[in-house]
């Protein structure tokens, strides 16, 4: 799979406009809405927007939408400030917040008012949207479209001063009720909310919906560049009719690009939301999630999601893209970054019998195959081992390459042993191998003769430490869960999660920092959970096998 950046439209339009001089400073902002966590799609629009900005020699803006209270928390503000910080980017000042800017709205909210190019109206929700029209037919003007700039200036006051109940009365703007853009006829402008709101408290029980809100915002912070994505193209319109209709301080434009939809995914807040509340995933953080918390709990890493982004390039159509180009930059970064470490996760116990019982060797290995910075790890060899149990079979034909009884294989950075006998409990099922060590052969130059089938990974029985291992695969075990009129709940993968609770690991593992990532080796990559792992209770999630098993 190649791993080239793809091309990108917008970084094109912004060298020509400072070719140009259009502009003589690129701006761009990042302005999430604070009522979910943000995922693998938003983490796109952050390498847009910041990558520009880097890119060019400009700025970029965090700010928040905080326009509708009833759905917005600082929980959600704090985990997308972090996952912003997570992923290496840094915004220009302070982080705004479109409420900082709610007298300016509703100033400008008055001027349009007085201009005679917005009013109050009476319809109920039902009746708003019996005038709005079709898709096929025009709308119709509201009764209420021709009242003063005298009654509509009180009005909007009073709605202001919370006289009114909440869907009662709304501003809106007076432009075309025929228009063929459905955003262009008479959108609302204010809507009563009496609901505290997290930054201003209780001074506003009216609110800027996003459209109006949203361009103002960008004109006030000299935004040149305001990017979004392609769902938004029908807006744009509205947009600069806004800007030209409003004595603001800038003229920024609106661009579009096509949204990142990565295949087996979901990423509706609103599904996301259901995910959480069903019970369904542990939590927004949770590794199968496609949040940002929860790829970075699963042993993501910034460098990978950044290298993704660029990988699938920005473009002007939305599409599919095959999620497993995110695991491909996955594993290129961790099989070039991360430690080498040995766990075997379905143990079966080895006995060496030529081995002295209370003798401890310290062997080395190297922590990285080509990454000798990286040093050396330290393995302490015993008398009794695990290995895992898909590596030893009583017979077996050519094509196995592990340890069967009679035949020789390498633990691997130790000795080659050959097993001799097993033994079984009640049930007949093996619980021993019995096997001995075959002298000289650790290192470079093993005894002459010595041809071990295979190479496999094992852990000291006494000095290893036990450790829950998480088993994560895809949550969805279709290509399209939620699209056309497919039920997203009814393509769960019911193996997306599977917990060994007693995989023995190296014992330095124990030692790993939360979020540390490691190979291990001939079963993929893990990372040290991030909340719950601990020296004394070790916990690795599953990040990523070490190539594709998915068909197809």
């Amino acid at each position: 799979m190649e791993n080239t950046p793809a091309s990108n439209f917008l970084q094109n339009i912004v060298r020509d406009d400072l070719a140009a001089g259009r502009v003589t400073e690129v701006v761009t902002r990042f302005p999430p809405e604070p009522n979910g966590y943000l995922h693998i799609g938003h983490a796109k629009s952050i390498c847009v927007n910041f990558g520009l900005a880097e890119a060019n020699g400009g700025r970029c803006n965090l700010r928040f939408d905080d326009t509708n209270p009833e759905k917005e928390s600082q929980e959600f503000i704090d985990s997308i400030l972090e996952d912003v910080r997570w992923l290496g980017f840094s915004w220009d000042g302070e982080v705004r917040f479109a409420s900082a800017y709610f007298q300016q709205l509703y100033d400008w909210a008055v001027y349009l008012v007085e201009q005679g190019k917005a009013y109050v109206c009476d319809l109920n929700a039902e009746q708003a949207r019996e005038y709005r029209g079709t898709l096929t037919e025009a709308g119709r003007n509201s009764p209420y479209r021709d009242r003063s700039v005298e009654e509509n200036l009180d009005l909007l006051e009073r709605m202001k001063a919370g006289e009114f109940a909440e869907g009662e009365r709304v501003l809106r703007a007076k432009i075309d009720m025929a228009s063929p853009n459905m955003n262009m006829r008479d959108p609302i402008l204010y809507r009563i909310r009496k609901v505290q709101h997290h930054q201003t408290g209780k001074d506003w029980v009216i609110y800027p919906t996003y459209d109006f809100a949203h361009g103002q915002e960008d004109a006030i912070e000299g935004i040149t560049h305001s990017v979004c994505t392609l769902e938004f193209e029908d807006h744009r319109p509205l947009y600069d009719w806004f800007i030209n209709n409003l004595p603001v301080p800038s003229k920024p434009k609106q661009y579009e690009f096509g949204r990142l939809n990565p295949s087996y995914t979901v990423t509706s807040k609103r599904k996301l939301k259901q995910l959480v509340d069903e019970g369904v995933v542990s939590g927004w953080d949770d590794p199968r999630m496609p949040t940002v918390s929860g790829m970075r709990r699963r042993g993501y890493t910034p460098a990978a999601i950044r290298k993704f982004c660029e990988m699938i390039g920005t473009t002007r159509s939305d599409g599919v893209v095959d999620v497993a180009m995110l695991e491909f930059a996955i594993r290129e970064d961790l099989n070039e970054n991360a430690p080498r470490a040995m766990a075997v996760l379905n143990p079966l116990k080895i006995i060496l019998t030529d081995y002295p019982e209370d003798k401890v060797e310290l062997l080395s290995a190297p922590a990285h195959p080509t990454r000798e910075e990286l040093g050396e790890r330290e393995l302490p060899f015993t008398r009794e081992v695990y290995i895992d149990a898909e590596d030893f079979r009583e017979e077996a034909n050519k094509k196995y390459k592990r340890l069967v009884l009679g035949k020789r294989v390498r633990l691997r950075n130790a000795y080659v042993i050959e097993a001799d006998s097993v033994v079984r409990d009640e049930q007949g099922n093996i619980t021993e191998v019995h096997a001995h060590t075959i002298p000289n052969t650790i290192g470079e130059n093993p005894e002459d003769g010595v041809k071990p089938k295979g190479v496999i990974q094992w852990v000291s029985a006494s000095h290893g430490k036990q450790a829950e291992v998480r088993l994560y695969d895809r949550l969805f075990n279709h290509e399209a869960p939620d699209r056309g009129d497919n039920d997203f709940m009814a393509h769960i993968n019911p193996d997306s999660l599977q917990v060994v609770e007693q995989a023995w690991i190296e014992p330095s593992l124990a030692d790993a920092k939360p979020e540390q990532g490691f190979q291990f080796e001939r079963e993929g990559y893990f990372v040290a959970d991030r909340d719950e792992h601990s020296a004394q209770h070790p916990v690795f999630n599953k990040t990523i096998g070490l190539r594709d098993t998915w068909q197809g």
